[in-house]
């Protein structure tokens, strides 16, 4: 079967009610993806996720970015894998690299791993993200660092808890920089990435889950990327709280 394309917003800590409201009437007026080649999932920050699920088309979904690891108690600031699944939010973004690197979080690779598994045993589903520093890619290490990366996830997993989980490839040199991967530099990994995973986890895996780009995503790129066989989807930043999303969203028509 091939792989349905996916394309996720990553709003991080932007918006207020009158600037979202205002994206997403945008975005309501594009086609319909009901029936579509195409899933659609935007990340929104924890307060605005009602406003924003109130207020969005149906036939995309809702995420958040970050959860915590725990059911309740004494955690003040964290919310739980627990309660957004009750608020009836479907996604997670985790492991961002923002997360990963930023000297105030630092979240190791055993952290990340620990709460992808916590997210899927409560019924949330994953975008787990992955990717190199510029340095890392200097040296050479891109796919040692993927691999290192993916390896403490799917140490955490069983095999049916992969149907859940899409990864996003994120080189982190390429977030928010303008600079981008080429086509080529992007299928490179993406085909190192499926590679591993057929190779540490099942090819059955390796031929189902979805592994998205991520890297300053714009329209203009967006085709050409999409075009590429490894090459499942998007996980755009800065891009998707613009109108052309929407042509990024249409970008499935060419895979």
């Amino acid at each position: 079967m091939p792989r349905k394309f996916f394309v996720g917003g990553n709003w991080k800590r932007n918006g207020t009610r009158d600037t979202i409201s205002k994206i997403v009437e945008e975005f309501n007026k594009g086609p319909s993806v009901a029936d579509a080649d195409v899933e659609v999932v935007i990340g929104v920050p924890f307060v605005y996720a009602d406003f924003t699920q109130e207020k969005l088309r149906k036939d995309w979904k809702l995420s958040v970015q970050n959860c915590w690891i725990g059911k309740g108690g004494a955690f003040t600031g964290e919310v739980s894998a627990e309660m957004i699944k009750d608020a009836g939010i479907p996604w997670v973004i985790l492991g961002h690299s923002e997360r990963r690197h930023l000297p105030e979080l630092k979240e190791s690779d055993e952290t990340v791993a620990i709460k992808v598994a916590y997210a899927l045993a409560n019924g949330l589903k994953v975008m787990a993200c992955i990717g190199e520093l510029l340095e890392e890619r200097e040296k050479g290490q891109t796919q040692a660092v993927n691999e290192r990366q993916l390896k403490a996830i799917a140490a955490k997993l069983k095999e049916e808890d992969w149907k859940n989980v899409v990864i996003a490839y994120e080189p982190v040199w390429a977030i928010g920089t303008g600079k981008v991967a080429t086509p080529e530099q992007a299928q490179e990994v993406h085909e190192q990435v499926r590679a591993w995973v057929a190779s540490n986890v099942s090819p059955s895996v390796a031929a189902e889950v979805r592994i998205l780009y991520g890297g300053s995503v714009t329209a203009k790129n967006s085709v050409e990327l999409a075009g590429k066989p490894d090459v499942d989807g998007f996980l755009v930043g800065g891009a998707s709280l613009k109108p052309e999303f929407l042509d990024i969203v249409a970008a499935y028509k060419h895979k």
